[in-house]
């Protein structure tokens, strides 16, 4: 009797309900496989990138994809990397470096030493820029700079601090809108049409693998930027991220999001005041 009842609930389901059924279990498998978690991850931008997959694999549907990664070491290393936000760009949003360099410095040039948390930093622009801000204020010889992501292939290719040169530009562009006071060239030398940034740049500077959906707190950070990151995570992951980062900063700290996230809303919202509420910096109070 029970097996029928249950024949006659899959018969009627629509085909919606039955992906959102096999999408779980395929978040559900890979978390239980290799432990990386996108259960709380925005489902719309979660469903395309599966069926960017299945396309791309030639599959049919959400169960092959799943049989496929769970079988197929390389496949799923192909599916984790679609899943891994790989936009970024050197001093993305000028005017929050900006902020950053005229009102955040000088809190930090009274510290005796200081330590900076860029989560999700993805090819590592963003962790470049601050790197030449802190340089050009006098500041690097005494930050640690942690730079963070899930995605080891996207780590790699930070540390290695290689770009295309045709991108250069339009860095050069948003380095001087940021208020770079120095020749944007001078950081990067040009090889074979790619620019290669200098190592003293990270000589600083810590890359390390981190899961914000699974991962702890690892250290007591002064500044901690995150930008563009938490408008793929759900407000369940987004709350439990807001408190790894509460936990993570120090008193006064300063949090630096992307210009389409936001402080409120959240369970830790109370904890802070803007310090530049239209760039999104904000300083921890509580």
């Amino acid at each position: 009797m029970s097996s029928k009842k249950n024949e006659k609930t899959v018969e009627t389901e629509s085909p919606d309900e039955l992906e959102k059924i096999e999408i779980q279990l395929l978040l559900e498998g890979i978390f239980l496989y290799c432990g990386f978690d996108f259960r709380n991850y925005v489902s719309a931008s979660i469903r395309r990138r599966i069926w960017n997959r299945i396309r791309a694999e030639r599959l049919k549907n959400v169960s092959s994809l799943q049989e496929k990664v769970l079988h197929d070491p390389c496949a799923m290393a192909r599916l984790l990397s679609d899943f891994s936000i790989h936009v970024s760009e050197m001093f993305r949003d000028p005017y929050f470096f900006k902020s950053f360099r005229k009102n955040v410095v000088p809190l930090l040039k009274e510290l005796p030493f200081v330590r900076i948390w860029h989560a999700g930093c993805s090819t590592g622009e963003e962790v470049y820029s601050m790197a030449i801000i802190l340089y050009e204020e006098g500041l690097y010889h005494k930050t640690k700079i942690y730079a963070t992501d899930m995605n080891e292939d996207l780590l790699r290719k930070a540390k290695e601090g290689v770009y295309s040169l045709d991108k250069m530009q339009a860095y050069k562009d948003n380095y001087l809108l940021a208020g770079g006071i120095n020749d944007f060239g001078e950081y990067f030398k040009v090889y074979q049409e790619k620019a290669i940034f200098y190592s003293f740049l990270t000589r600083n500077v810590v890359f390390a693998q981190h899961n914000l959906a699974t991962d702890h707190s690892f250290n007591e950070f002064n500044v901690i930027v995150c930008r563009n990151v938490m408008i793929y995570f759900d407000k369940v992951l987004q709350n439990r991220v807001h408190g790894l980062f509460h936990e993570s900063l120090s008193m006064s700290g300063i949090l630096g999001l992307g210009g389409k996230e936001d402080i409120a809303f959240n369970n830790y919202s109370h904890c802070y005041e803007a310090f530049n509420a239209e760039q999104k910096i904000y300083r921890k109070v509580k």
